[in-house]
């Protein structure tokens, strides 16, 4: 189920629900951003509260914005009601309709499919409602559970960018993952 009122984003499965975000969600956010874990593939983290608050408030702002270009939004685990990750979707190329997805999930729910699902809903939205033609997404080369996540969700593994990000042990070499709109639409 996807909802878009008034710059209003809200997805869903049968377990997760993706919606914006609001400023009391600093606290969950700050619960996983802050752990080394979290953050080991990242340029950002381990977060301090002043951190966190700020990536809220750009999310927040974000969403605010005309045209928007992204969306970051909380997941939501249906069965506790507990918010648990972030899910995002930049559009990056108007004239040529590509977009990036991302997400980050906390360690509590790693290995259960949360990323997966989050990257199908994602992927879906990208799709279905901004009427994109190809949607990829970037990974460390080190992070088996994310390029893991990225197969499962139905992307192509187009190949291997050197040294494109600096983190916080040197350089990154990222995989780069992708799904055309047709492919999709299988």
């Amino acid at each position: 189920m996807d909802l878009i009122e008034s710059n209003n984003v809200i997805l869903s499965n049968e377990r997760l629900l993706l919606r914006e975000f609001n400023e009391n969600d600093w606290i969950d956010v700050h619960k996983y951003a802050s752990q080394d874990k979290v953050s080991q593939y990242q340029p950002w983290g381990p977060n301090t509260e002043k951190d966190t608050k700020d990536f809220i408030h750009k999310a927040m702002n974000a969403a605010a914005e005309e045209p928007r270009l992204r969306y970051v939004l909380a997941i939501v685990h249906k069965d506790d009601n507990r918010m648990i990750g972030a899910g995002e979707f930049n559009i990056r190329d108007f004239t040529n309709k590509s977009g990036e997805i991302g997400y980050i999930v906390n360690p509590e729910y790693w290995g259960k499919g949360i990323a997966t699902s989050v990257a199908k809903l994602l992927i879906d939205f990208g799709f279905r409602e901004l009427n994109l033609h190809r949607i990829y997404a970037t990974c460390d080369t080190r992070n088996i559970g994310s390029l893991m996540v990225l197969e499962r969700a139905g992307m192509t593994r187009e190949g291997k960018i050197r040294e494109d990000l600096l983190i916080k042990d040197g350089w990154r070499s990222s995989l780069l993952y992708s799904v055309l709109e047709y492919e999709w639409n299988k």
